[in-house]
């Protein structure tokens, strides 16, 4: 039995506008293969059958049934007896290996390499781990001591913490599960972002959540910055029209526009979820990976008015500041809160490794001096990427950002998704702009890296202009599709 198992329905809603006016089965196939490559068609998902699928798209069984078979002759669908078609990926892609090697250069991870001291800090915190080794070693909260480093790195960014507000995880997405599966119930609806981070949304619609979308946008070259980011007068009005449960917001370095909501907007945005008894899940694993922003800003709820009604909840990892590989992460909320997340969470997991929070308890007493060190990094990323993309894409809208690590880029035309296809055929996996939205949306966008090694994003720009122009000998008509949809 599979767990995915995707209806025909389902399938022509992530399918979006497949056809591209020349052959009907390779069209089809084309897509199915990008959003497998993509995500969006999980591994091991049983896709419709053959007569379901052409009956819902409009088109003959034996258009499907090619489209089936190129698949499976590339390795993206196997046959199971008994369970039809399954998504399958030929391969897994190395990371970090450049197209000139032969592998694959992996740009589908906004995340910065591994910290240098890592390391030392890894061999130091083995000799703090004697002293938690006569409990069980099941922690479902998080040890004392890390919650206190995290606490007082809150009161060092303006924000009064205590540890008991405090619960760590395995991770930021294993933060959003833990929180959606305890405050979303199967129907409720939730503000989200578009774009937005796609494990955010999975996990939400997981939960059962009924997804209200509101448009953040990135800056235009040339333009005012000050009317791009938050779309404040929808925002408002969804929180007071739909009365969501639950908000998912990034406000810091939004992920994949880079935008930072100001100072006055936050206060307007809580003081309105607040009056409608919104719970607003803060998401700041970037927050504080600034270049040159300008301005000091504070964790999220410190701009809640003093006695304000309702609830902001913060989560935070060191993903994207140390190191992916080290599955730490955490919220803060107030501690009715805390306690319900500890009681539910047994149903899934029995508490964060020891060893790894003693590692970032190590870490967490040097942030200032790694986050400097990482901004150094971010500001040579960002500066090399926006020269090589105005060189080689002088059309493309790249938007200027002040901290993050992407580049929400506008190709001008609404081919993001051939375009992550051809990409891969020159060596670059990257993540076509639909992967951020819903039901096919964002297809004018691209979202591109700027925390690998400049010697990585020169490859990766090669491969993006191999791609361009593969696509541009075939001029695709410019319809308008999608170009603007949330």
């Amino acid at each position: 039995m599979f767990e995915n198992q995707m209806s025909a329905r389902a399938l022509e809603a992530r399918l979006g506008e497949w056809r591209d006016g020349g052959s009907a089965y390779r069209a089809l196939s084309d897509r199915i293969r990008l959003l497998t490559l993509d995500g969006r068609i999980p591994t091991d998902s049983r896709l419709p059958a053959e007569r379901d699928l052409s009956a819902r798209l409009g088109v003959s069984r034996t258009t499907v049934t090619a489209a089936y078979r190129r698949l499976r002759d590339a390795g993206f669908l196997v046959s199971v007896r008994g369970s039809g078609s399954v998504a399958r990926l030929p391969g897994v892609p190395a990371a970090h290996v450049g197209p000139a090697a032969g592998g694959i250069l992996d740009f589908s991870k906004a995340t910065m390499p591994a910290l240098a001291g890592l390391p030392d800090a890894a061999q130091a915190a083995v000799g703090d781990l004697p002293g938690h080794l006569g409990g069980s070693g099941f922690d479902p909260v998080g040890i004392p001591e890390l919650r206190a480093a995290i606490a007082d790195r809150y009161r060092a960014r303006g924000l009064a913490t205590d540890p008991e507000q405090i619960m760590v995880t395995i991770g930021a997405q294993h933060a959003i599960a833990l929180l959606a599966r305890v405050l979303v119930g199967r129907g409720d609806r939730v503000l989200i972002e578009m774009p937005t981070y796609p494990h955010a949304y999975e996990a939400l619609t997981a939960a059962g959540a009924r997804l209200v979308p509101v448009s953040v946008s990135a800056a235009v070259p040339g333009e005012d910055p000050a009317t791009a980011g938050w779309d404040e007068t929808a925002l408002v009005q969804t929180l007071r029209r739909s009365n969501p449960v639950l908000g998912y917001l990034m406000p810091d370095f939004h992920n994949p526009t880079g935008r930072t909501m100001p100072v006055g907007q936050r206060e307007r945005v809580l003081a309105a979820a607040a009056r409608q008894g919104t719970v607003l899940v803060v998401d700041e694993t970037i927050a504080e990976l600034d270049i040159d922003r300008a301005g000091e800003f504070a964790p999220f709820p410190a701009y809640a008015e003093p006695g304000q009604p309702g609830d902001v909840v913060a989560i935070g990892s060191v993903g994207k500041t140390v190191w992916g590989g080290l599955r730490v992460g955490w919220i803060r909320a107030e501690r009715p809160l805390i306690r319900r997340l500890v009681a539910a969470r047994s149903a899934n997991d029995l508490g964060t490794p020891i060893l790894e929070q003693l590692i970032v308890v190590r870490l967490l007493a040097e942030m200032p001096a790694i986050l400097e060190g990482r901004r150094t990094e971010l500001r040579v990323g960002r500066d090399h990427l926006e020269r090589l993309l105005a060189a080689r894409f002088p059309d493309w809208q790249v938007p200027h950002v002040d901290g993050g690590i992407t580049a929400w880029v506008n190709l001008g035309l609404p081919v993001s998704s051939q375009l992550a296809l051809a990409a891969r055929n020159h060596g670059l996996l990257v993540p076509a702009g639909p992967r951020f939205g819903l039901d096919g949306a964002f297809e004018r966008f691209l979202r591109i890296p700027f925390c690998y090694s400049t010697d990585e994003m020169d490859l990766a720009v090669d491969a993006l202009g191999l791609a361009w122009d593969s696509l541009l000998r075939h001029p695709v008509p410019d319809t308008g599709y999608l170009a603007d949809v949330v």
